[in-house]
């Protein structure tokens, strides 16, 4: 018998913007209009728009719980967000966003690195981050055989030339975000 395995959804968000007024290209009369906010999933990177509960103010950066269960900030999640429906402060803020979580999840982007796998004859989970290239993938496969990596220091340290794996990491977060991508390495639907 075959499981279904669960959806998975995010416990908390980093928000981007906070729009206290609602969208101003919203037709609705004032008195109805609620305040919005579009936020980042922290574990699986989801663009998301949310609705504060009434008298809430969220401000740019702050964490905010979203999962099962009782919300102090949040009243309901309107739903996901494609990458160009998000407000201009909203844009400005997401790469920064991204880097501040990639670097206090260090660990599970070096696991990445050490365990990453090919996807088929010709082509390595690794090629698909920005900037690098198969001359790179190799000297990775090699150095992790003898010792896993620990940081992403090391991993620059060990690897000649190695362009910053965190920027890699940004770039391939905001590519797989825009949905234009065939294979998700860190986003999940």
């Amino acid at each position: 018998m075959q499981t279904i395995q669960a959806k998975q959804k995010e416990e908390y968000t980093i928000i981007l913007d906070f729009l206290p007024n609602g969208y101003p290209f919203d037709n609705t009369p004032s008195h109805r209009k609620t305040s919005i906010a579009q936020a980042l999933g922290e574990e699986h990177f989801s663009l998301l728009e949310l609705v504060p509960k009434k008298d809430i103010a969220l401000t740019q950066h702050q964490r905010v719980y979203i999962g099962e269960g009782k919300r102090d900030e949040i009243h309901h999640i309107n739903g996901k967000l494609p990458l160009d429906k998000l407000t201009g402060g909203a844009k400005s803020e997401l790469e920064f966003v991204l880097n501040d979580l990639v670097t206090k999840n260090e660990g599970k982007f070096i696991e990445f690195f050490n365990k990453s796998q090919p996807l088929s004859t010709r082509m390595h989970q690794l090629e698909l981050l920005p900037g690098l290239g198969k001359k790179h993938m190799w000297e990775i496969i090699e150095e992790r055989r003898g010792e896993p990596f620990k940081s992403f220091e090391d991993l620059k340290t060990r690897v000649k030339l190695m362009p910053d794996p965190r920027k890699m990491i940004v770039k391939r977060i905001i590519m797989e975000i825009s949905g234009q991508e065939k294979h998700n390495l860190f986003v999940r639907e």
